[in-house]
């Protein structure tokens, strides 16, 4: 293993990649090697661009913390998270297709009753979720229901407060169905200060993402489903920077006038309702 040149250095690191035990791991281990070398070798970079790019890798760790997955963030704007996303959920035509995950999940969200305010005391228009959850043959799920989004000016709860808000789980009723309050969101960039957002300035892209309410819904028996639904007319449906709009997943808000809202609730002002229904794929078999 001496004397390696441009040539030669790829088939002596195969050689020893080659060796673990694992055979996934060996795979994996190959074939980033070869497509790695391939890309050096193709773009031919100075030693200064070199550097440029581990500085850059160093910095998007660094940026890295408990409400922020800069490594997350990276994925997405390159398309990676979307493609590991459709090889992976390569379901029936009757499952509800899949999205991006998002840097702004938390684990500890709040467990909410059928009807309960996720934002309350948050600014913005009312809005009024409701939905069903099936199987692919049309019975209803016992489902956990997660929903998160941003706030009207395009921000999520923990990028701006300690208190975590327009986030909640529900559990869906004996039909399937599930609903709750809210307010309406808004389409907002994704965080830009740091080396994403750099990168992106530099590539000639913009930031942003349309607007949409973050679902992540699971029942024994089916795959876990996480997904957006967006909104019709948004301006950024078209150039999504983390390319996770379908056209499955885009509806339309009902406007409503004062009066009784379809939980009951008397409201005294205009209001918004978001109704979607959602389809789960069979778990596969083990």
């Amino acid at each position: 293993m001496r004397d390696l040149n441009e040539e030669s250095i790829t088939a002596e690191v195969l050689c020893a990649v080659g060796q673990a035990e694992n055979p996934r791991i060996r795979q994996i281990s190959e074939s980033l090697v070869r497509h790695l070398h391939a890309f050096v070798r193709e773009i031919e970079p100075s030693q200064a661009e070199w550097e440029f790019g581990v500085s850059f890798l160093t910095r998007v760790g660094q940026m890295c913390s408990e409400t922020r997955q800069e490594f997350v963030l990276l994925s997405d704007t390159l398309g990676v998270s979307m493609l590991v996303d459709a090889i992976n959920h390569r379901t029936a035509d009757a499952a509800t297709e899949t999205t991006v995950f998002g840097p702004f999940f938390v684990e500890t969200r709040p467990q909410l009753s059928l009807g309960d305010n996720i934002s309350p005391g948050v600014p913005g228009v009312p809005l009024f979720v409701s939905g069903t959850v099936r199987g692919p043959d049309g019975a209803p799920l016992s489902a956990l229901v997660d929903t998160w989004h941003s706030d009207d000016e395009g921000f999520y709860d923990v990028q701006v407060s300690d208190e975590l808000k327009m986030r909640g789980s529900f559990r869906t009723d004996v039909d399937g169905r599930f609903w709750f309050w809210s307010v309406k969101p808004k389409y907002y960039p994704i965080p830009n200060d740091g080396p994403v957002g750099q990168m992106l300035e530099a590539q000639g892209r913009h930031p942003f993402r349309p607007e949409h309410v973050h679902f992540m819904i699971e029942a024994p028996g089916f795959q876990t489903l996480v997904t957006h639904v967006f909104i019709d007319g948004d301006p950024y449906l078209e150039s999504d920077v983390v390319f996770g709009v379908k056209t499955s997943l885009v509806t339309r808000y009902r406007e409503c006038q004062p009066g009784t809202a379809p939980d009951g609730t008397q409201m005294d002002r205009p209001y918004l309702v978001l109704d979607y229904d959602f389809i789960l794929a069979e778990a596969a078999a083990q």
